[in-house]
């Protein structure tokens, strides 16, 4: 088993990314294999609808996707973190998620259905604020995102009011619920 982790804020030691070693440290603790990927080390451009991928089902753009790609084929899950900005997913995140376009080209267009099914998804979210559709439009996101990729939006994890660096520490369950997340995405 193979639980792949998104980290997608660039804020490494943040809220988002200490969730996401939480629930890693559970699907490692549960028997998985994890890989945690930081999406702001890694280059990664914008979709430039060159539209290779509506041909072949490959991106024409060489940069840190093609290792993306692989990992993302290759997981039998996938836990997506991200703060929220604005309502919406960080660019460095929605670069990567943009560029899965080529997924929605090999499903809708060549008519290819993902290699693997079935495989679960989860996505874990802090906010700073409380409103109550805080998360509607990320998990829309990400719900498609998993969708043309063959994976089961099957988890989440949503931290309202949680903004400071580190904060999430003094949260009082939201670590446990990560830890716990990753060792459901691990069964």
């Amino acid at each position: 088993m193979k639980v792949l982790g998104i980290m997608g804020s660039p804020r490494v030691g943040g809220n988002t990314d200490i969730l996401m070693d939480e629930a890693l440290r559970g699907a490692r603790e549960a028997g998985a294999f994890a890989e945690k990927i930081v999406v702001d080390e890694l280059d990664i451009s914008p979709c430039r609808e060159f539209n290779d991928c509506m041909k072949s089902g490959n991106c024409a753009i060489r940069d840190d996707m093609d290792d993306i790609y692989l990992s993302l084929e290759e997981a039998d899950a996938v836990i997506i973190g991200a703060p929220v900005f604005f309502y919406g997913l960080p660019a460095q995140l929605k670069a990567l998620v943009d560029r899965c376009q080529v997924f929605w080209a090999r499903k809708y267009i060549l008519k290819e259905v993902p290699e693997r099914q079935g495989r679960k998804g989860a996505f874990i979210a802090v906010g700073g604020t409380k409103g109550g559709d805080l998360f509607d439009g990320s998990k829309q996101t990400v719900k498609c995102m998993f969708d043309v990729m063959g994976v089961d939006y099957s988890d989440e994890l949503f931290v309202r009011g949680v903004d400071s660096k580190g904060e999430i520490k003094k949260h009082s369950t939201a670590l446990e619920d990560a830890y716990e997340l990753g060792k459901r995405m691990a069964e």
